[in-house]
Parts: C-alpha cells; structure tokens; sequence
C-alpha cells in the first residue's frame, strides 16, 4: 500500500469537428466591453470630497453606462434591518494643524494654541501674538492645501481644442514629429545674420516711461497708425531678393513660432510653397497667426465662452491691441526725429499714418546649400549713455484677472517683487515671451523692453494702465528662461530638409491642437484660396485700434 495518493489521469476530450468542448456549455454570463484605458473606479467611497464629486465621470465606460454585472435583490426585503443613524452628526474629515483655545486654565485667552508655539493672553483690545514657528506651520499648511489642488488640477479632464484649420479628406500626411524627438535636435555654430536691406524709420524711445511705478502709473493711449502684417509673398522686398539671393524666404514671427514650436499648446498652421529649390514659409489668408496668445501655458488656460470677454480669442485681441498702442505711446511721435535706414518704408502709402517700425532683411547660411532670408522688425531706437544708438524690441505683458488666471496680483507684488510677477508669467506665457526673445535675436536688438499694463478693472477690456517697464539684453534673458537658440536652429532645419525632398507644390505644417507634435501635410494648391477677398483685405491692413 503506497502513502502516496495515486495519480489518476484526466479524460481528455478531442473534438474532431473542430475546437473548443465537445459538447456545448450553457452558461448564463453576460457579457459587457471593456477598454483598457478605463479606468478602475472605487466600490465605495464614504470620504467623497466636492472635487470628486466634480469628476464624476472620472471612472465612466468608454461605451457607456453598462449595468450587466450590477447587483440586484430579488429576494424578501424583510431580512433587512435599517441601522440607527440618530446619533451620526456627519463625517468631519480629520484636520492636521488645528487647535481649539485653551479656556481650562484660562478663560480669558482666545486663539490657537499647540505644540511648539506660545500665544499671550488675548483681550478685546489686545489680540493674539503668534510666535513666528506657528506662523511658519501655517504658511507650510497654506501651501500644502496649495500643492494639492495643483494635483487635482493635474487629474481634471483634458480640454479638447479645435485645430487652427480644419484637415481635409484629400489632405495627404507627409510626417509627424513629436516634440521629444524635436527636442533632441540641435544646430549649432550658425552664424548672427547678416543685413541685406534695411527699410522704414525708427523713433526714439521716451526715457520718462521707465519711471513708472505703481504710484506713478500712466493710462495705455489709443492710436490709429496703421502697422502692415504682409505676409512673405507679398512682400515686395523679399520678391525682389528671391531673384538673386537665398532660398528660404520667412518673416521673424514664422520662424519664432516654429523654433520654439515645443513650448506651445495651442494649434498653429505654417504654409510651405517648394517651387524648384526655393521655399517661401507663409501665413494661411485671414488667419490668426498674428494675435498673441494669453496664459496658453497655464495651468488653467483660459475656458472657451461665447461673448465672454475673458476667452481666449478675446484675450488674444485684447493683448494685440495693447502691444500695438503700447509700443508706439513709449516712442517720441509728431515732429521729433527719427533714424532713418537705409531705404524708405516698403509699404508706404500717403493716406495712412504708419507705425514707427524698420524692418531688416537679414541672411544666415544653415549649412547644406541653405541660405535663408528673413524679414525682422524693429520698434524702436534709443540714445546710449556713450551716444551710441542701440535698438529696441517693444512688447508689453497684460494683466485680465488674476484670480481667473491663477495668477499673482500686479499691483501687490509688481512694487517689491517684480521678479515673482515675471516668473508667474513665464509660467503662464513661456511660448510668447520665447517667441518674442527669438525675433529679438533674429532682428539684432540691444534690448528687449517690456511693459507691463493692466486693466483699470477686471471687468472692462477696453482701459488700461502701465504699471512698470523692464528691459533685458536679448542674449541674457534667452539663457534665463532657458531658451536654447542652437535646438531652434534645429527644429527649422529638419522641418526644411523635409519639405526639401518632396515635390513642388503646397505644404502645411501644423501644431496638433491636443498632442505635442507637428503634422506636415501635402495639400491642393487651392487649398487655401477664397474668391471673396481683395487685394487690401484686413489682413493685410491691421487697424489695431478700438
């Protein structure tokens, strides 16, 4: 007799008709999709806070509310008992920092005691002394509550943006290029650019703006000078110089925009026309490629109301229009004299008053028979204390509301922390204050000014005042956000050798509006075309006044 149990084989059944059991199975267990990407949600949750609740559908089925494995009673309710509840006074989550007066010993003392802190004896008309390790626990406890609605921040729904054009059927996909392989790109050693025509006149900057303060602070003035935004094509400089020199023809606001294509969360769109081994980078015909984005990098971005004057498109023309007033009010205008380049004003016309703006059509060889011509533009000129001019990029930051934006308040922290207020908006603003640092170095400017203007009230668009103005050196302050010029060079040189290689004809590329990358696609000549428009449309004029 064995002390081991024996070892019976098991039946195997062979199916000769086809696989699977022999014999049928009846089995009655439903059957309910799931997706992968769903999330596991919680049986019961007796903690809910507010923010859950606001996130409701946080766990929901990709394919709806499916009720297939839900649990229902069928039997006699009379086995259940219903729990006495009159003593529950409601769940009080436990707090962490908070301490009830000690009327024991003292009646009379009123405020938080605890642990490592001393108060004195409060009266009516004495209030509490806390010692500074109390108000430093409370500081740390502020900023906690801070860090974690940062994290439900983080865990809300993604908000699904429109595209800046919409992609049609008998559009063809050339490339897509994430913004970690953009990241890796680096093209250094490219030269400063060289001028090949200088056009416009400058005038010279009001010294007395940088005064301002908070206590001396200015209103923003409306002006009604006209500032052209023609695109490359139509630029009449740059067909003169597509006949004899470069290749690659852009303006200063392309290819900022493309060089620093990974700080941006919008949607964007960029026309290449390849014509033999030229290509002209353009802008789409009535797009908005020329209003400034506001708090596109915040953590919460502006929400997409209809007739609200805080939604993005209205913030965008709301900034236009005050970089456009402020960079022409900080300029001595009327009778005073101005620096004058080298050829007049390229879009000159005798029935407008124009801008102070000069433009330099600069050169750089990018290695591999690539030479591109650009168009950068300047805002200004100013006196050195030597007597030597240096040259000016003029841009302003503005201020809608800082407890909609989540930001810091201006007129707090402007006087004694001015550097928290341009953290907060390179935070909020990192792809526009990179693209304005780029034209700055593409253009050659000495400094780059920044005003800071604010509305008179939160609730009114159209008042403004300045409250400061800063300045940085173009080259300085592109190494203090961390903007590296070398991987800009990059991104548009890989974008060029790819358009490079196909086919003449018309190609678009694009910011996914909800994915960080770029899609480069093979469109119709007359993809963009409209019957509707005239040679002197609103693009090409740009009225920033109110």
């Amino acid at each position: 007799m064995s002390e081991y149990a024996p070892f019976i084989k098991p039946i195997l059944e062979y199916n000769e008709h086809g696989w699977g059991p022999c014999e049928e199975l009846t089995v009655d267990v439903p059957y309910q999709p799931f997706c992968k990407s769903d999330r596991v949600g919680k049986i019961c949750d007796w903690t809910a806070t507010p923010m859950d609740r606001k996130f409701g559908n946080k766990y929901a089925s990709s394919f709806g509310n499916r009720n297939q494995y839900a649990y229902f009673h069928d039997d006699d309710e009379s086995t259940f008992h219903l729990v006495d509840s009159s003593g529950f006074k409601g769940y009080r989550p436990a707090q962490r920092g908070r301490f009830r007066a000690n009327t024991r010993h003292n009646p009379r003392t009123r405020g938080r005691t605890g642990r490592g802190g001393a108060v004195t004896g409060a009266t009516a008309g004495n209030p509490p002394v806390v010692a500074a390790n109390e108000r430093t626990k409370y500081g740390k406890g502020r900023e906690n509550r801070r860090q974690m609605g940062r994290r439900f921040g983080r865990n809300a729904p993604t908000r699904m943006r429109e595209g800046s054009v919409v992609v049609r059927s008998d559009w063809v996909s050339i490339e897509e290029i994430d913004f970690p392989r953009l990241l890796k790109l680096s093209l250094p050693n490219v030269k400063e650019g060289q001028d090949v025509v200088t056009c416009g006149s400058l005038e010279y900057y009001d010294k007395t703006y940088d005064r301002i303060n908070l206590k001396n602070e200015r209103p923003l003035l409306k002006t009604h000078r006209i500032i052209h935004t023609l695109s490359t094509t139509e630029d009449p400089v740059i067909r003169r110089l597509s006949k004899s020199i470069g290749n690659i023809y852009a303006t200063d606001e392309i290819l900022a925009t493309i060089m620093c294509s990974t700080r941006s969360n919008y949607s964007w769109d960029v026309v290449f026309d390849k014509v033999g081994n030229k290509i002209f980078l353009d802008k789409r015909e009535n797009a908005q490629f020329d209003l400034l984005t506001v708090n596109e990098t915040a953590l919460e971005p502006p929400l997409e109301e209809e007739g609200s004057i805080n939604s993005p498109h209205s913030l965008a023309m709301e900034a236009t229009l005050i970089n456009h007033n402020f960079c022409q009010q900080v300029l001595h205008g009327g009778d005073q004299k101005k620096y004058q380049f080298e050829e007049p004003y390229p879009f000159e016309e005798s029935v407008v008053d124009l801008v102070s703006i000069g433009y330099r059509y600069k050169q750089w060889d990018l290695g591999n028979n690539i030479i591109l011509i650009a168009r950068c533009k300047q805002n200004g000129v100013l006196q050195g204390p030597n007597g030597e001019l240096q040259f000016l990029s003029i841009r302003a930051l503005n201020e809608w509301d800082s407890k909609a934006s989540n930001s810091v308040e201006w007129r707090q922290k402007l006087e004694n922390q001015h550097g928290a207020v341009l953290a907060s908006e390179l935070r909020n603003n990192a792809c526009k204050l990179a693209r304005w640092t780029v034209e700055s170095v593409l253009c050659g400017s000495d400094q780059l000014k920044l005003g800071y203007v604010s509305r008179v009230s939160t609730r009114d668009h159209l008042r403004h005042v300045i409250l400061r103005t800063q300045q940085f050196k173009p080259q300085e302050f592109s190494t203090q956000i961390n903007l590296n010029m070398d991987n800009g060079w990059g991104i548009l040189r890989c974008i060029i050798d790819i358009v490079m290689k196909q086919p003449d004809g018309k190609y678009l590329l694009m910011k996914d509006p909800n994915k960080p990358m770029v899609r480069l696609y093979d469109v119709p000549e007359n993809a963009f075309d409209s019957s509707d428009e005239d040679e002197f449309s609103d693009d090409k004029l740009f009225p920033l006044s109110n």
